[in-house]
């Protein structure tokens, strides 16, 4: 990251970034739960996930070539997209995260967005497996250019 070899790299990014807080359990656990400050919070994740996109109204294969490289990742996103927008909406936008982490249905929503974050970082030649970076470092990466 950044990768501006898609028009839309910066929203790339955004997501790449909560798909990679999302898909975490350890980082969920040490980060979100003992509160810690500069990742955001499950909320914000979300919303990143969602934000520019607009993914909770319409399908990622919408964004094929400007955000997403083809199909297969676009479909990874969507159905993470739709397993964290299921919990979201069952605890509420702005429930703590232990309740987020608590829900029977957040493993699934753990290993959906866990699927579609490596495609992506694999595909952007990341590791998929480096930790989480703070939010004041992806918005330094999407202001350069």
């Amino acid at each position: 990251m950044p990768l501006n070899d898609l028009p839309w790299w910066r929203w790339r990014s955004r997501l790449r970034s909560a798909l990679h807080m999302l898909s975490d359990p350890a980082f969920q656990q040490q980060t979100w739960l003992a509160g810690h400050g500069g990742y955001g919070d499950v909320t914000d994740a979300v919303y990143r996930l969602v934000e520019d996109t607009w993914l909770d109204r319409w399908s990622a294969e919408k964004y094929v070539g400007t955000i997403f490289r083809d199909a297969a990742e676009a479909a990874l996103v969507d159905h993470a997209v739709l397993r964290v927008l299921r919990i979201l909406h069952a605890v509420g936008a702005d429930a703590p995260a232990a309740s987020y982490l608590a829900h029977p249905d957040w493993p699934e929503a753990v290993r959906a967005a866990r699927e579609a974050h490596v495609a992506l970082a694999v595909s952007d030649g990341d590791d998929p497996d480096a930790a989480p970076r703070s939010l004041e470092v992806l918005r330094i990466l999407t202001r350069i250019v």
